[in-house]
């Protein structure tokens, strides 16, 4: 990659096209969703069926969209110990992070007479998504846990998963095996667009959900973004990004390493290094020049780097500091001797990975917190995928009589300036049997 000194023009240009890049929603695309999303509503099982034998089993029945516990059975019988041993490590150590994230009820009396509160509840049911991952021969387990384990660490009662069968019109006894590990009450083979909406509408086959989550093509992004407002959804995702502060003690090979493991997702996923040093920005253009042959997805890799990437040579820490905040990249990776001391100068991330042995690909699989995190910028306003995700807080709120004429006459006065008098009248109402 080009090295762009910073400040300047070039450098500026640069971090303009990072920040302003997206998924862009062809209007073909915007109709096509629209219409599956209309013909679920309507005829239910027979427009999914008819999808996904069109897209991706073309022999599957209705009968068959439901996952049964004899292929369940099967699929644990299938997986090897090896898997087996670290999708337990991973789904335990997911388990351990986000138990911390555990919200409970609470009241306060801050007046007298006055006690407020707030009570926190699971929503009924839960829909985690995972991609068909090229038919199914790449299976995202890491999509299966971290979907599935904060929704039932929440309480959620029901937490389905869809997930795009292959041709034959099996699930991988790979995914499988991960919903079971940690309690998916059922599956379904149903993908795409469809999918969502299926979750959405509900059919005979599939009951709706309250909250979609979980990442997907641009249908899928798309099929979330229109039904958001009917079910909850985790966000609209964008194309993957990293960003790399590295001072002169980082090593260059595990940079171009990380750069790398995001630049390979797609054509538009960014892949950026800010450093202080000279040097370092040398040796991973350099590094990345020897890495990339060796990748199988070292085109696409190639492609983002090109439209995407940039190494930016800024003068000190607190430079690279600005630009880290203004990208709010979705994945952080501080290379610096002593990463614990930049970390009150991070406002804006997805997540951070601090130090030489912490790559992002950690996070993405096994370290514990939530790898669905947001992109494009929108960590400026919006938070990774969590427990809190699958609660609702309801608000209490009680007055004694003394309580409510202490303070019912500038309640009155705010409504009527507002215009509302039914508002000021409930409370009018009280006042005036209480006073006479």
């Amino acid at each position: 990659m080009k090295i762009i000194n910073y400040p300047s023009a070039d450098a500026e240009a640069c971090i303009a096209a990072i920040i302003s890049r997206g998924l862009i929603y062809e209007k073909d695309d915007i109709d096509a969703v629209n219409h599956i999303l209309a013909d679920v509503k309507e005829r239910g099982d027979d427009a999914v069926i008819e999808y996904t034998n069109r897209f991706d089993a073309p022999e599957m029945k209705i009968a068959d969209m439901a996952v049964t516990p004899e292929e369940m059975a099967s699929a644990e019988k299938s997986v090897d110990d090896a898997f087996v041993s670290a999708l337990s490590r991973a789904a335990g150590q997911i388990e351990s992070f986000h138990r911390r994230q555990l919200e409970n009820s609470w009241f306060d009396a801050p007046r007298q007479g006055v006690i407020l509160g707030q009570m926190v509840n699971p929503l009924s049911a839960a829909g985690i998504y995972v991609p068909g991952a090229r038919g199914g021969t790449t299976p995202l387990v890491s999509s299966v846990l971290m979907g599935g384990i904060p929704a039932k660490i929440a309480g959620v009662k029901r937490v389905v998963m869809v997930t795009p069968p292959t041709a034959d019109g099996s699930v991988n006894p790979h995914l499988l095996a991960a919903a079971n590990r940690i309690g998916i009450d059922q599956v379904y083979k149903a993908g795409s667009a469809w999918a969502i909406a299926a979750l959405t509408h509900g059919t005979k086959t599939i009951a709706p959900v309250d909250v979609i989550v979980g990442p997907g093509n641009v249908y899928v992004t798309l099929a979330k973004k229109m039904v958001s407002g009917l079910v909850g959804i985790d966000g609209v995702a964008g194309p993957s990004e990293i960003l790399v502060i590295a001072d002169s003690h980082a090593d260059p090979d595990y940079i171009a390493a990380d750069l790398l493991s995001q630049a390979e997702h797609d054509r538009l996923a960014s892949a950026v290094l800010v450093t202080t040093s000279n040097d370092v920005a040398r040796a991973v253009s350099d590094a990345l020049q020897g890495q990339l042959p060796r990748l199988s997805r070292g085109e696409v890799a190639a492609a983002s780097l090109e439209r995407f990437g940039a190494i930016l040579l800024v003068p000190d820490m607190e430079a690279a500091m600005e630009i880290a905040n203004r990208i709010a990249p979705e994945h952080l990776e501080l290379q610096v001797r002593d990463p614990f001391d930049w970390i009150g100068s991070v406002k804006n991330a997805g997540a951070v990975f601090m130090g030489a042995y912490t790559p992002e690909p950690i996070g993405d699989y096994i370290a514990g917190p939530n790898h669905v995190l947001p992109t494009a910028g929108t960590a400026r306003f919006s938070s990774a995928l969590s427990v809190g995700c699958f609660m609702k807080r309801t608000s209490l709120v009680y007055y004694t009589a003394g309580a409510f004429s202490d303070e019912a006459e500038d309640a009155m006065r705010l409504a009527e300036i507002e215009g509302l008098g039914a508002h000021a009248e409930s409370m009018r109402i009280r006042m005036k049997k209480r006073q006479g």
